[in-house]
């Protein structure tokens, strides 16, 4: 258990503080305004200009049919934790909840971005539409991680690259998946793909994919699979330093909420976002406005879940939560 109440999410109007397994939420707050709940100070996000056009959530690291928490390429790092007999299997229990929470916000869009499935099975992909597409409809748009490609061929399709239009913003998103490798990457021809679709971009876009461009610290940890290969990292950085209608990059697959941005690109985020299945128990919400977006991490809630995100703190004998939670202007931001 942390030490004390922590500040998970700050919003133009909310702000979430966790003491243990309670939730704490303050709502209908002023924009651009400090406070301090629960003897946590903070300050609500600005809110841009204009009328709020659109909503958008989005998943990663789901994990359908995982079975054990603490495994590393197979590898065990202590603890390793598992659901208690005769409890349904923590994926299960934890993405119930965020999809009752998303659909809460009523979203215009769902991008769910990656490791939908554990081991890549068909069975594996069937759970997860089982929880999210009954409620989400066709709001949800599903592209491949790592973990839903394995060597023997992908365990449900996804389009290579995707363009989702709704008002205010268009949402892209990349398969950066390949056959049998931790580590993801962009053919020429999505490379191509988007920036022809930027060129002509009459709307801000952002762009979701499962790997993020890979970090120093990152990769000294996870190694060449810590994220996209290098030259196609580099082709991203690029299309957002030449296109302006790119706005932001957003991934997931290291199972931290960490924000990097590079001299050549000025203020575009290339954010990675925590994961589902466990600690901090993670979705993201992105408010588009006429003036520019907000980017809005999120803690799932309902108490059953949160039980089990509590006990994944003590994962990789205790560290996870400093690898993990990141920091508040990791989670929650302007994008433009």
């Amino acid at each position: 258990m942390a030490d004390g109440p922590e500040l998970h999410t700050v919003a133009d109007d909310l702000a979430v503080v966790f003491a243990g397994t309670e939730a704490r939420v303050h709502e209908g707050l002023a924009p651009g305004r400090p406070y301090t709940f629960d003897g946590v100070e903070l300050r609500t996000l600005t809110r841009p200009a204009g009328e709020r056009l659109a909503t958008v959530a989005t998943v990663n690291d789901v994990h359908f049919g995982e079975t054990e928490c603490g495994r590393v390429d197979g590898h065990e790092v202590e603890p390793v934790l598992r659901s208690a007999g005769g409890q349904r299997p923590y994926p299960e229990v934890m993405n119930a909840a965020v999809v009752a929470e998303i659909a809460a916000v009523r979203p215009d869009a769902v991008v769910a971005k990656g490791d939908i499935t554990s081991r890549g099975t068909p069975e594996e992909y069937a759970a997860f539409e089982a929880v999210y597409r009954p409620v989400l409809g066709e709001r949800l748009v599903v592209t491949r991680g790592n973990h839903d490609h394995p060597a023997a061929g992908p365990c449900f399709p996804a389009d290579p690259f995707r363009v989702v239009e709704l008002a205010g913003a268009a949402l892209a998103t990349l398969d950066t998946s390949r056959a049998g490798e931790g580590g993801g990457f962009l053919s020429c021809d999505q490379v191509e793909a988007l920036d022809e679709y930027l060129a002509r971009a009459d709307r801000p876009v952002l762009v979701f994919g499962h790997h993020p461009v890979r970090d120093p610290g990152a990769e000294a940890f996870m190694g060449e699979a810590s994220g996209l290969d290098d030259a196609s990292g580099s082709a991203l950085v690029a299309l957002a330093a030449r296109r302006p209608a790119f706005v932001g990059y957003f991934a997931g697959h290291t199972h931290r909420n960490l924000v990097r941005r590079f001299p050549e690109t000025g203020p575009v985020p290339f954010a990675e976002v925590a994961c589902t299945k466990d600690f901090p128990g993670s979705w993201a919400e992105y408010r588009v406005f006429e003036g520019g977006i907000l980017a809005v991490h999120h803690r799932v809630r309902a108490p059953d879940a949160l039980a089990w995100s509590e006990r994944c703190r003590s994962l990789f004998f205790g560290l996870y939560p400093r690898w993990a939670l990141g920091t508040l202007e990791d989670r929650c931001y302007v994008v433009r």
